[in-house]
Formats: structure tokens, C-alpha cells, sequence
């Protein structure tokens, strides 16, 4: 992990910045002089984000209840505290940190840079949490992938003379007409802890902060008590952890129909909630080979 900012190049016009734990890939088509610039501006301002933020780490992983009268001071803290303020009410007990929000929230920073004069089309992907920007007539096809583990088993297997083997089990075509900026997805498989049992909950919104956030509501939504699920106290698992002692899941075994679908149907309860009080656009909850739908999503493209 890099003590400080670092990038690079990469093939097609992306690039890759990183910092500490932030690891971002980026691209922006257009006017090659003004992608370029787009590029610089992105960089010079992400050098100075994981430091902001960690000035700011205390209160970023209180509960929001908490956080009535803070103010925070970056406007990417202060865009965390905002997502996840007002997805407060999704969550069982209403307990949720603006640390949900980290990297929708760092991704929409950096898109914003991206979104100069002469740039057609830009995308930030921040581990998975994605911010788009489109102009008129543009669209982003966007991979999802529904099952981690099945995703990295598949990825093992690729051969070196096959390089470029996609392993996705669908996507999502984003256009400029749609009002949806941000797409991210959690999952108990996934890089943070989870409370439930989903093994991915996608989910569309205006913006990649409060993606972010509904995503891992949702996600934990998808849940039930099951002896044979294991979960562990968060803060054994991680002492930086900002759920502290709250169970997550750490193994899934197959569960079997019965136990599946209401779960799954918990997290597609959880997810309407959210559309109708237009905290997203829509979400895609896979557990165990099931899915459910919060529709409208007419970007998916098989």
C-alpha cells in the first residue's frame, strides 16, 4: 500500500491512481487536450483527499445520530454525512456511519474533476463503487458481476493466452437520459463487512455516494438468523472497524430456497422503501443463485 499518491497509466485511455487504501481506475473520452487536463485536474486534487479525510476520521465513523451538530469541514466527509443521513431510516436500527458512503463518495469527488469542457464522457471506479459522468447522447456499459467467489474462481482459471476473458456475469448500459450517476454494489463476499447474507446487491442512484450507502443497507437487509451462518464481532475482525462489536457475516453455506427467498425479500422490501422516498433508482439483489429486482432498470443488458 503506497505511503503516498501514485499513478499510472494503463491500456485504452484508463488510469489508475492510488493512496493508501484508495485504489481508483478512471477514464474520460473526448477532446484529447482536454481529457489530458481533465487527467491533471483529477490527480492534483486526489492527492489531497486521503489526507482530508483521515483529519476527520473520528467523527466519520459515528453513527449520524450522533452527528447532529458536526460539521465537517471536506466536502467529501461532508457528501458521506449527507448519503448517509438520509439513508438512515433504510437501516433496522437506523445505525449507519458516513463511512458507508466512503467510496461512492470519493469516486463522485474525482468524476466532478473529470467533467470539463470537451469531455464527452468520464467514469471513476472506486473498488467496485462507480461515479459516472455523461453529456447529452453518451452512455457507459458497466460490467456487474453477481457472485464474488464464482467471479474469482473463473478469474483463477484464465489462461495467459486468453488475457482478456470478462468476467462478469451481465451489465449495465447507463445513459445520459437516465437519472443515474452512481451505481455501486456490497455483498457479504465482498471488501467490507456486510450484516447479511447477499452475495451482491446492485444498486443505481443519482449520485455514487448515496449508491454507496443504499447498497450496504440493502445488502444487510438481506439477512436471517441461521445457525449455520458464521459471523464474528466486527472489531475482531478489524480495529479500525466503525461497526464495532456488530456481527458480520463471514461464511454462507448453501442455505436452500426456504431460507433464501425471504431473505432476499427483506432486502427487495428495503430496497422499494428506498425508491419510494427516491434515495435510488433501482437495485439488483442476487443470493444463491436467486434474484430479485427493485425496478425500473431498463439498463440491463444481458
Amino acid at each position: 500500500m503506497p505511503m503516498h499518491a501514485q499513478r499510472r497509466s494503463l491500456q485504452d485511455g484508463r488510469w489508475h491512481f492510488q493512496h493508501g487504501p484508495i485504489d481508483l481506475v478512471l477514464q474520460c473520452d473526448g477532446q484529447p487536450a482536454a481529457c489530458a487536463q481533465a487527467i491533471d485536474t483529477a490527480w492534483h486534487r486526489f492527492t489531497q483527499v486521503l489526507p482530508a479525510l483521515v483529519s476527520e476520521l473520528n467523527w466519520l465513523r459515528q453513527p449520524v445520530s450522533a452527528l447532529h451538530n458536526h460539521v465537517f469541514q471536506d466536502p467529501v466527509a461532508r457528501r458521506m454525512h449527507h448519503a448517509a443521513r438520509a439513508a438512515a431510516v433504510a437501516a433496522p436500527d437506523g445505525f449507519v456511519t458516513p463511512m458507508a458512503a466512503v467510496a461512492g463518495a470519493v469516486a463522485q469527488e474525482m468524476v466532478a474533476c473529470l467533467s470539463l469542457a470537451g469531455v464527452d464522457r468520464a467514469y471513476v471506479n472506486n473498488g467496485g463503487d462507480i461515479a459516472v459522468y455523461l453529456q447529452d447522447k453518451m452512455q457507459w456499459r458497466v460490467g456487474v458481476v453477481t457472485d464474488l467467489s464464482n467471479a474469482l474462481q473463473r478469474l483463477a482459471t484464465q489462461t495467459l493466452s486468453d488475457p482478456d476473458t470478462v468476467v462478469v456475469d451481465g451489465a449495465l448500459v447507463l445513459d445520459a437520459a437516465m437519472p443515474v450517476r452512481g451505481v455501486a454494489t456490497s455483498g457479504w463476499q465482498g471488501r467490507s463487512f456486510s450484516l447479511g447474507i447477499a452475495d451482491s446487491v446492485t444498486v443505481l442512484a443519482q449520485t455514487a455516494a448515496q449508491a454507496d450507502v443504499a447498497a450496504t443497507l440493502i445488502a444487510n437487509a438481506v439477512n436471517l438468523e441461521d445457525p449455520r451462518i458464521q459471523r464474528r464481532p466486527a472489531n475482531s475482525l478489524r480495529d479500525d472497524t466503525d461497526l464495532g462489536a456488530r456481527l458480520v457475516t463471514v461464511d454462507v453455506p448453501p442455505l436452500g430456497d426456504s431460507v433464501v427467498k425471504p431473505a432476499l425479500q427483506l432486502g427487495l422490501d428495503c430496497a422499494r422503501g428506498m425508491q419510494a422516498l427516491g434515495l435510488i433508482h433501482a437495485a439488483y439483489l442476487c443470493c444463491q443463485g436467486h434474484v430479485l429486482v427493485a425496478e425500473p432498470l431498463e439498463c440491463w443488458a444481458q
